[in-house]
């Protein structure tokens, strides 16, 4: 089948590539900007296991190619992917009015981005704005993004869920064929109204949101109480009521896409007249959050920390990303060159992303080793849980620190164990 896939979000090359890889001939359409230069140059701007791989040999075999946003689909081309930014609204309805054939050629738009609740009816509203009307109407689905950033390939190639939003049997019937080679296992999609689709996206991450907010509200509650954290998360996730996901308290989380919609939530509940106390509280309970960690040190250093050196391992949003969009680490940065502290920074991959958003300042230093990143440190701070931070040298640590003392914002360290090495440590609600 032939597929035109348009944008240059992360969901729109995991799209295109997938696609490609099960016999599609998939035109991807891009907008100008670095993306587009990235690619075309055969690089992925997206560190995503196996994307880059993959993408690359499809590029080879031919069956994914590349074009400008401007351009229109393939000759044979039936289907429409829209994978564009939130903010591109518009032009996905300038892309749907200039379809050639829009009123005698049935297309299908599979609206993947994520614009407001309703948006894919004015989209099908476009579609149709013909005179006469059409005697063979094309249809818009929704089919919200639900990729997991850093498994974004897999996520999609073995996909939990699709929330499949159609009005139209045959439309609902052609995405269907379109993801059954990602469907094998078990039927994985879910049938709803277009409008459904695109709320339940919100909804879901509304609620993870708000999970990982209590939790952080919980874990600051029990240093005042002397509890625990983690024995309490363990004593949740046991009760089948509430399960175990989503429950590990941190210094706050980050990512534009995550964030972006937990906003349009609370917008979308503005709009209709409801109050939107709940998110409004959780998106402050996670500002707040992000700079958790330079509380503990400014109360550890009696609120002295001018001249201090502070290193952090760790400023992409998650594990498994470059990105560094509305990352904890950014904020807590800012506290503490507020504070006249100097920060060395060790992330695997973030590093290239800092440096641009940073500039260039006396009080950054980048570092490719993460122990060099320590040396006369006067705290570490671990703000982003890489697989590479969980087992540290610790005698090499101890060594190459001024003072050995340790601010886990992930909780991913034992606090007795480093203790019993010799480290002053502090993780969220633990003891």
């Amino acid at each position: 089948m032939q597929v035109d896939v348009y944008g240059d979000t992360l969901c729109a090359l995991v799209s295109a590539t997938a696609l490609a890889s099960t016999g599609n001939q998939v035109l991807l359409h891009l907008p100008p900007g670095n993306h587009a230069q990235q690619l075309n140059r055969g690089e992925c701007p997206f560190r995503e296991p196996g994307l880059a791989e993959l993408m690359e040999e499809q590029r080879k075999v031919g069956r994914l190619q590349l074009a400008p946003l401007a351009e229109r689909p393939q000759a044979g081309s039936r289907v429409v992917w829209l994978a564009l930014s939130p903010d591109m609204l518009s032009e996905a309805r300038e892309l749907i009015a200039d379809l050639p054939e829009r009123c005698v050629r049935r297309w299908l738009v599979v609206n993947q981005s994520t614009f407001a609740v309703g948006s894919s009816e004015v989209l099908q509203q476009v579609l149709l704005d013909c005179d006469p009307a059409p005697a063979d109407p094309g249809a818009v689905v929704s089919l919200p993004d639900l990729l997991t950033e850093g498994n974004a390939l897999q996520s999609f190639m073995r996909a939990d869920s699709w929330l499949l939003g159609a009005d139209a049997d045959w439309a609902r019937q052609l995405v269907t064929e379109l993801l059954r080679p990602f469907n094998r296992r078990r039927d994985a999609i879910m049938p709803m109204r277009p409008r459904e689709a695109e709320f339940t996206k919100l909804a879901i991450t509304g609620m993870l949101a708000t999970r990982l907010s209590y939790m952080n509200d919980m874990a600051n509650l029990a240093d005042s109480l002397d509890v625990d954290i983690e024995q309490v998360r363990q004593g949740m996730g046991a009760d089948r009521r509430i399960g175990d996901a989503y429950l590990y308290p941190g210094c706050g989380f980050g990512g534009l896409s995550f964030s972006r919609d937990v906003m349009s939530l609370a917008s979308t509940l503005e709009g209709s007249g409801m109050a939107a106390q709940l998110l409004d509280e959780v998106l402050n309970i996670n500002e707040r959050q992000k700079e958790v960690l330079f509380r503990k040190l400014w109360r550890h250093y009696g609120t002295d920390l001018r001249g201090r050196k502070v290193a952090l391992w760790g400023v992409a949003f998650k594990p498994e990303s470059s990105r560094i969009n509305n990352a904890p680490a950014l904020k807590l940065m800012e506290a503490l060159w507020a504070q006249g502290v100097e920060v060395h920074v060790h992330d695997p991959r973030a590093l290239g992303a800092l440096a641009e958003w940073a500039g260039e300042r006396e009080d950054l230093v980048l570092h490719q080793d993460p122990y060099a990143a320590t040396a006369g440190a006067d705290a570490l701070m671990l703000v982003t849980e890489w697989k590479a931070y969980w087992s540290p040298d610790l005698i090499r640590l101890k060594e190459l620190m001024a003072s050995p003392l340790l601010l886990d914002g992930r909780n991913v360290w034992d606090p007795a164990f480093m203790k019993q090495n010799g480290f002053a440590y502090y993780g969220i609600g633990r003891r």
